[in-house]
């Protein structure tokens, strides 16, 4: 069954290959070779050929004499055909040629035409091709890399798909994004060159602002400025790269490389010098450098379309801001000269007026100047303490000596000053205070002055002004000349007289602080009775200083007595004198006089201060001579020791009843010595019966004694009766006496003890 179907499938394929084209005899092979029985098949294929062979034998010995026939009949056309190409052909090509000639020219004119046409039409498009390259070349020549990226761009897609194939074409083709690449690279580096000129040129472009600005305050002169900017510096390097990425698609890459490179140069150009705080020029290149940073970008914001927005400019001038106030704070600290800080405030001003022109918010910048404000009052303050220390040292603490009507109203101008009386005199004449009052009240005016030219161009009220110079002048005088006045006062070697003149000159301030508050309205047009203004409360300053001159007065004079008592030399054993007079100390004589001559100088000080020191010197000389009559030390006293301490007394009542001072009613100064007035009369009358009877009454006539001290001194007296009575001649009376003090004493116990039960 298997040989049949091989038989009939080798026989379909051998009907397959007589029938099938040549070309397409291949896979019918390929199913003989994949199929099984190859022998077989190549059997059959062998029979087949030979099959094939005797019929074509057959049919080519059917045909071969009719082949004969037709053989000899060629060999009969050819001779014929040999005369035909020797005579008529030869004839007739002859004639051909000949009346060709003129077609064969005709054509290859033709030929030629086509041939120029073609060259013409080719030339045309390649033409614009080498123009436009040598265009290119002379624009990088030139270094116009804009207008040749627009060559570059018109010869790619415009001019060389135009002029085909050529070599020189694919090789220009070759060269566009070099050229492209150069041309970027190029820019790139214009641009380096262009930061680096604004760097050093920043400078000079914001000094050139800031003079504009100074110049013309009430005007914005940004426009100009800007125009300065680009004399100074060539900006078209930037336009020309930002033109050039922009038509390579890299405008993102541009803005992102210009503004990280100028956000470094801001870096580096808000670092302060660490020495920027010893000269103003160390400042003012500061400044110059941010305002010129400022006034650049500015300038490429209005310019370039956006290079740069206002959001990036605000953001840089923000940074910018919290740097600048901080480097201010931290090196304007370090400054202790008051001009430098006014001079420094007034270039702040300049700069934040002249950023402030261009948009930038500069409300900080003014608010770090009213903080600096306080650190310029107390370097102000600084400065006149030393200044009125001076004064304070050189014033010879004397008044004024005028000779001439001109003198005069040169004092009276300086300081308001006003003394009909004293305007009456012939000169010369003295005026009360001394150099010291006219100096310090010209001092506060210029004091004034300075805080007044701080306060200007701040954009602050009259208002505020008033008061921000008010202020300033309550610390300097509460402050710093009160320090000083106390110096004047508690310093070394001065003496009652310069005291006295402290006290005058003080009195004459304390009166012209309603000409310093008048004059403090004047120069800043505010009604000194202007609702919630501030007052001058300096006058306390004054007033303390008096005071504390008054009470070094009385100080000074206690400590002078204090020296004359050290002398006192009382023989508290003397005897009682006899009938003559006994003369008082000499060491109170002395007193007494110098007393006197102090008292003298008092005549210019208020009527009060004068009666006080008086008084206290009398109280103090009072107590003094009762401490040296109770002093432990004193054992024994005598009675002819109390008659001349009462001698000494007679001797002060006198000086007090003459009225050293003037302005005490009556006997009013007598009563510093009452008490000790009214003890001596008790012991030297020894009138003891009248002041046990009157005890407690209020008209009693011992009434300032007290029983204690007259214990005490009554006990001293007894010592001494004892120790006499060993060489007494009269013992009754001695004995007597003895007794008497001795009953006295119980008395006097019984009646401490009944008063204090």
């Amino acid at each position: 069954m298997a040989s049949l179907e091989t038989a009939a499938e080798h026989e379909r394929i051998l009907r397959e290959i007589e029938s099938t084209d040549t070309n397409c005899i291949g896979p019918t092979l390929r199913s003989v070779y994949d199929g099984q029985e190859h022998g077989l098949f190549m059997e059959k294929l062998d029979a087949r050929i030979r099959n094939h062979d005797r019929e074509i034998e057959k049919m080519c010995n059917h045909h071969f004499q009719g082949f004969v026939d037709s053989i000899t009949e060629l060999l009969k056309v050819r001779g014929e055909a040999q005369k035909l190409k020797v005579s008529q052909v030869t004839e007739t090509n002859g004639h051909l040629q000949e009346n060709g000639k003129e077609v064969k020219e005709l054509r290859q004119c033709r030929v030629q035409q086509r041939n120029i046409a073609t060259t013409i039409d080719k030339l045309t498009h390649c033409l614009p091709v080498l123009e436009m390259y040598s265009r290119l070349q002379e624009q990088m020549r030139a270094k116009r890399y804009y207008p040749a990226l627009r060559t570059l761009e018109q010869l790619e897609q415009t001019c060389l798909p135009k002029a085909g194939q050529y070599r020189f074409c694919s090789i220009m083709a070759e060269n566009i994004p070099k050229l492209r690449i150069q041309i970027r690279d190029t820019a790139m580096s214009q641009l380096r060159d262009f930061l680096e000129s604004i760097r050093k040129h920043s400078d000079k472009i914001g000094q050139t602002a800031m003079k504009q600005v100074h110049k013309h305050p009430e005007t914005l002169w940004a426009e100009k400025v800007q125009l300065t900017s680009q004399d100074l510096v060539d900006f078209s390097p930037v336009y020309r790269c930002l033109h050039i990425y922009t038509v390579l698609g890299l405008r993102d890459v541009f803005e992102n490389y210009y503004r990280k490179q100028r956000r470094k140069q801001a870096r580096l150009v808000l670092q302060p010098h660490s020495n920027m705080h010893e000269t103003l020029e160390g400042y003012r290149r500061y400044f110059n450098q941010i305002v010129g940073f400022f006034v650049v970008e500015d300038h490429v914001l209005h310019t370039t379309q956006g290079l740069v927005n206002r959001a990036y400019v605000e953001e840089l001038w923000e940074l910018a801001l919290s740097k600048i106030v901080a480097a201010l704070r931290t090196h304007s600290s370090y400054c202790d000269d008051p001009d430098l800080v006014l001079d420094l405030k007034n270039l702040i001003v300049l700069f934040a007026d002249t950023l402030q022109g261009y948009g930038f918010p500069v409300s900080q910048l003014f608010d770090m100047l009213l903080e600096m404000r306080e650190q310029y009052g107390e370097i102000l303050l600084k400065r006149w303490n030393v200044t009125f220390r001076q004064v304070i040292d050189q014033d010879n603490y004397s008044p004024i000596p005028v000779s001439t009507e001109e003198e005069y109203r040169q004092y009276t101008s300086q300081c308001p000053f006003q003394d009909p009386e004293l305007e009456k005199l012939p000169f010369p004449k003295k005026l009360p205070f001394s150099e010291f009052v006219p100096k310090v009240y010209c001092q506060l005016k210029e004091f004034i002055y300075a805080c007044l030219k701080y306060s200007e161009d701040l954009h602050l009220s009259s208002t505020e002004v008033d008061d921000m110079i008010r202020k300033s002048t309550n610390l300097l005088l509460t402050r710093t000349l009160s320090h000083c006045l106390q110096y004047a006062i508690k310093k070394k070697n001065v003496g009652l007289a310069e005291l006295v003149q402290v006290i005058i000159n003080t009195t004459h301030l304390e009166q012209s602080c309603h000409f310093l508050e008048e004059f403090i309205s004047n120069i800043t047009n505010v009604p000194p009775d202007t609702v919630n203004a501030t007052k001058l409360y300096g006058t306390s300053t004054f007033k303390d200083a008096r005071h504390a001159a008054e009470a070094e007065i009385y100080t000074s004079l206690n400590a002078k007595i204090d020296q004359f008592l050290q002398l006192a030399d009382y023989d508290w054993m003397a005897a009682v004198p006899g009938g003559e007079n006994l003369a008082a100390s000499d060491y109170l004589i002395d007193l007494i006089a110098f007393l006197k001559s102090t008292f003298s100088v008092f005549t210019n000080l208020p009527g009060k201060v004068a009666q006080t020191a008086c008084m206290s010197s009398c109280k103090h000389i009072s107590t003094s001579l009762m401490q040296l009559l109770l002093d432990p030390e004193v054992r024994q006293i005598s009675m002819g020791a109390l008659h001349q301490l009462d001698t000494d007394v007679k001797e002060c009542e006198s000086f007090a009843r003459a009225g050293p001072v003037a302005g005490f009613q009556g006997d009013t100064l007598l009563l510093a010595f009452s008490d000790l007035r009214q003890l001596l009369d008790l012991f030297t009358q020894w009138d003891w019966s009248t002041y046990l009877a009157d005890y407690g009454k209020p008209t009693c006539k011992y009434l300032r004694v007290n029983p204690h001290t007259a214990l005490a001194l009554l006990e001293k007296m007894k010592e001494t009766s004892r120790k006499n009575n060993v060489f007494a001649q009269f013992r009754k009376t001695d004995r007597d006496r003895q007794k008497l003090i001795d009953t006295i004493i119980k008395q006097l116990r019984n009646l401490i003890a009944q008063h204090h039960t």
